[in-house]
């Protein structure tokens, strides 16, 4: 069994941290997933009728994460969290990406509530996963590139198994050998906040939200959390 862990110096440094880790086992990503393809129609709708739109980087929601970023050296207009990317997609172009119906689920939710999501197969990790400050000597192979390596800088925070960096930029950007496709069947998934007394109420709708999308097309999911006081969970 894989565990999550916050690392002592993540916690020190960002101590109103909250991550919600949902595990599917036994996902079916070959199948329809109706309920997934009809939440990214209604953000899309919701969008060109003007009565919702996605968080920018002016929301509080996008804001601590741009300080987060620049405190760790990264500059978060350049290289953008996930959400804001996903939702400046989103805002420009009128539609989410369709990559498989788990990336699709997360998307979804992620956009819908302003928060950082990604995913990992848990068949392809390696050890446990820790969410840490680089030191310079990892690697990371991005998504879709699976001929390049790079090296984080030190300092920045990345969440990594032990073989290689899984996620640059803290949620900027994920690896290529942890990837979700349709044939992944034992997943992770990650949702973010660095304000859990202002949010983690947003957190927890969120990860619901996430487990309901996936509880239809897997054999067993589960939701939980690490926060400062519980820094360390299994997935």
């Amino acid at each position: 069994m894989t565990a999550f862990r916050l690392a002592p110096a993540v916690v020190d440094a960002f101590p109103d941290t909250l991550i919600a880790v949902v595990t599917a086992t036994g996902l079916r990503g070959h199948e329809p997933w109706p309920d997934t393809t009809a939440a990214l129609a209604e953000l899309e709708r919701q969008l060109a009728d003007g009565t919702w739109q996605p968080a920018d980087e002016h929301d509080p929601r996008i804001e601590a994460w741009h300080t987060a970023y620049r405190s760790f050296g990264t500059n978060p207009r350049r290289v953008r969290p996930s959400v804001d990317a996903l939702g400046r997609r989103l805002a420009k172009k009128g539609s989410l990406p369709r990559v498989n119906p788990a990336v699709d689920s997360y998307n979804a939710v992620s956009v819908r509530h302003g928060l950082p999501a990604g995913a990992f197969d848990l068949d392809h990790v390696t050890g446990d996963v820790e969410i840490r400050h680089a030191d310079g000597t990892e690697e990371f192979t991005p998504l879709g590139e699976p001929g390049t390596i790079e090296r984080p800088r030190p300092g920045e925070i990345v969440y990594a198994d032990t073989t290689s960096v899984l996620t640059r930029h803290w949620n900027h950007r994920d690896a290529h050998r942890t990837r979700v496709t349709e044939d992944s069947t034992r997943v992770a998934f990650v949702l973010e906040t660095l304000r859990a007394t202002r949010d983690g109420h947003l957190l927890r709708t969120a990860a619901h939200a996430l487990r309901d999308l996936l509880a239809q097309h897997a054999e067993q999911t589960a939701v939980r959390y690490l926060d400062p006081a519980r820094p360390g969970v299994a997935a």
